[in-house]
């Protein structure tokens, strides 16, 4: 898949692995992990198939977003990175279309 940043500070943190242990302390394997996972699925759906990462659509203020499980309380938010969004012919999201994301940030939504 591939993957881009909403802000220069966040790639650096998830690409230079010092900034990211920096940034992410004991999470940052987990995050590596989820960032590498998410790099080698061909499409989104690939990542709905691993139970480990709980793929799935947000609602309410992050309503257009998803997230994988980091941890526990944390979340990787991301967005499709398509113009138009692929959707399914019910106006849902087309999960096997989508092959480009930008991560927006890593957060404890709890």
């Amino acid at each position: 898949m591939e993957i881009s940043f909403k802000s220069r500070k966040l790639e650096r943190q998830l690409t230079e692995p010092k900034e990211m242990v920096k940034s992410f302390g004991k999470l940052a394997r987990k995050v590596n992990q989820r960032l590498k996972e998410l790099a080698d699925a061909n499409n989104l759906a690939i990542m709905r198939a691993l139970p480990a990462a709980r793929c799935h659509e947000l609602a309410g203020d992050h309503m257009g977003e998803l997230s994988v499980n980091v941890s526990v309380n944390y979340r990787m938010i991301f967005e499709p990175n398509h113009n138009p969004l692929p959707l399914t012919a019910d106006g849902g999201l087309d999960w096997q279309k989508v092959t480009k994301i930008q991560i927006n940030k890593i957060e404890d939504l709890h």
